[in-house]
């Protein structure tokens, strides 16, 4: 049976938890150094306790060191690297492969999908140098990913829901080069969401201050079965900057709809222990959502940006109307409630949002209904609107109770020893333990009520990580005071959580490195930029060796981003396009202070976006 990851982010200790609790397998979490995600680093401490509760529901801790380095940070990383493999922490996301010159702890690394794994050449790679796990890029296909499944003995690990980047991962330096904060450094400006002009060769503009990079978020849900069946072992959920609410909602969604397929296809199984139970319905696009994509897992190209905002739009819920006097009129099948955000796109284009200040009664019987509402400002003029909501209070009041609770099944023995009684605890991962007190025998003077006042008391698992999936009772009728049950019971609960956080503490795995010449070079995309680095491109046939642009800072006529995604054909103008439109070649986009060519590289679909000589900060 393969064993299912649902991987989810962790900002902090709190949403870490709370993952947990709605059924993730795994988690990802920054280190307090050198994560990809700067402003989502944690304590030691924070990860040592994070570390212990995930592992008392057999799920796992992923901790990322997934910068680059320079030459000067590569002794305090590794320092960091022990730290967390002496928490406990199960593996490592790491982007810079100095690292493996290093002396490491014995711990799992995987290869973050800033080390752009995009092909199977490039996992084999990963094999040789050791890697346990590929993250894959985000723009894999599913026959691909069966491709590489097939030919490889890697762990794979791919996206299924989030936010996009625009680029292939780790090869894009347009933040670097536009406002000195890089992407590969763990601090993204996120320029792709920024507004651009399109210009033609012939300086006509195409579209005037449009998000032209600013894609819509991912959503794979309808293809989990498919992402599982073709080798994929940890489906990743993006979002380690995201709120409590988004990681409530997400992980119940893709719990839900995982367990699902585990009840129907026995070949596959959760990879945690315990079964969660939500308290709600969850929704992807009632928390954080700038609209969904499944991006390009089923080979299809298709649109998949939001050229009118980057922000997040939230859930279509019907059509806003106004009339001649102004007032505004909603019309649709949800319930408005105050303080409830909406937002739609005017007939200038523009997003305008507003918070709800009153709700009147319904002015039809009919479906959809139709209220007036008071908005938080005052609007532009329009007709007839669709509206989206970006901010939903019954759902957050919903989330802000308890949304879930995750139980452990466990199994108990109750019987007499020669001087008293023991309690057995048998969990469903074969964890035991077991409490025995000498206690005089004194038989009952009321069987029955001894008995099951007896069944009761050891039953009483509420405000524990158990449920109760079996008790045997093989002792005599006696009298038992409730305190000496609870107390056998209270003990061995607590035995038993000690025994799961031993038991799913990850065992030492050495790295197999084996260099052999696969590389002639390595160019400035490779990312290098400390000498251990450079001496493992080396180790790997690498006769000549680039340094990356973020240590040269050379963006001179470079490509600055490498995409699938492609202008052209998100405007009707793909040269494959049934009627795409003509366009004077090359086409540019540019702000008030960057000019950027546009390449498109049709026989391997891709869209290279260039700086021109000058042009950087």
């Amino acid at each position: 049976m393969n064993k299912i990851e649902l991987l989810i982010p962790a900002k902090d200790l709190s949403c870490g938890k709370i993952a947990i609790n709605h059924g993730a397998d795994a988690l990802y979490i920054g280190a307090p150094r050198f994560g990809a995600r700067q402003a989502a680093g944690n304590t030691l401490s924070d990860l040592g306790q994070l570390v212990h509760y995930a592992h008392l529901y057999g799920s796992k801790v992923y901790v990322t060191v997934n910068t680059l380095l320079y030459d000067n940070e590569l002794e305090d990383a590794r320092k960091l690297v022990w730290q967390l493999y002496e928490l406990g922490a199960d593996a490592l996301i790491i982007q810079d492969f100095g690292l493996l010159k290093m002396d490491l702890p014995p711990i799992l690394l995987h290869a973050s999908t800033q080390c752009h794994n995009n092909s199977l050449e490039r996992i084999l790679f990963l094999e040789k140098l050791g890697m346990k796990r590929a993250i894959l890029a985000r723009e894999m296909d599913l026959e691909t990913i069966r491709d590489i499944h097939a030919h490889s003995n890697i762990e794979l690990e791919t996206f299924i829901h989030g936010a996009l980047c625009v680029c292939y991962s780790g090869q894009c330096y347009m933040s670097r080069m536009t406002t000195g904060r890089s992407g590969n450094r763990g601090e993204c400006a996120q320029v792709c969401r920024t507004p651009f002009d399109l210009v033609d060769a012939n300086g006509k503009v195409l579209f005037h201050d449009k998000h032209l990079l600013s894609l819509r978020d991912m959503n794979r849900a309808a293809y989990l079965h498919d992402i599982i069946d073709v080798g994929v072992i940890s489906l990743k959920v993006e979002g380690r900057l995201k709120d409590e609410a988004y990681i409530q909602n997400v992980t119940g969604y893709y719990r839900q709809l995982l367990d699902s397929i585990f009840e129907s296809d026995h070949a596959y199984d959760r990879l945690g222990s315990g079964r969660t139970t939500l308290f709600f319905e969850p929704d992807p696009a009632r928390t954080f959502s700038r609209g969904f994509t499944p991006y390009f897992i089923d080979g299809q190209r298709r649109c998949m940006a939001s050229f009118d905002t980057p922000k997040a739009k939230g859930k279509s819920i019907g059509y806003l109307q106004q009339d001649r006097s102004g007032r505004i009129f909603y019309e649709g099948d949800e319930t408005l409630v105050n303080g409830d955000g909406l937002c739609f796109v005017g007939e200038n284009g523009e997003l305008e949002g507003f918070f709800v200040n009153g709700v009147s009664s319904s002015t039809a019987a009919s479906k959809p209904r139709r209220v007036a509402i008071r908005p938080s400002k005052v609007l532009s003029s329009f007709k007839r609107v669709e509206v989206f909501r970006n901010v939903d209070k019954q759902f957050e009041k919903i989330l802000s109770d308890k949304g879930a609770e995750r139980k452990i099944a466990v199994d108990m023995r109750f019987e007499e020893t020669a001087d008293g009684f023991a309690l057995q605890l048998c969990d469903e991962d074969g964890c035991k333990v077991r409490v025995e007190r000498t206690i005089a025998k004194e038989p009952a003077m009321k069987p029955d009520v001894a008995m099951r006042q007896l069944k009761m008391s050891l039953a009483k698992l509420g405000g524990t990580s158990f449920a109760l999936r079996e008790l045997t009772v093989t002792s005599q009728p006696c009298f038992l005071q409730a305190s000496v049950v609870n107390a056998m019971r209270g003990e061995a609960v607590e035995r038993l959580m000690e025994v799961r956080a031993k038991h799913f503490h990850p065992k030492d795995t050495y790295h197999d490195y084996h260099p052999e010449p696969i590389y002639t070079d390595a160019d400035y995309k490779r990312n290098i930029t400390n000498e251990l680095h450079r001496a493992v491109y080396e180790d790997f046939g690498a006769g000549e060796v680039e340094y990356g642009i973020d240590k040269t800072l050379d963006f001179d006529n470079k490509e600055v981003m490498v995409c699938k995604y492609c202008i052209r054909y998100e405007i009707g103008a793909c040269s494959k396009q049934k009627g795409g439109s003509a366009l004077a070649l090359p086409l540019y986009l540019k702000n008030a202070r960057h000019k950027f060519r546009l390449d498109f590289d049709c026989k391997e679909c891709v869209m290279k976006v260039l700086s021109e000589k000058g042009s950087s900060i």
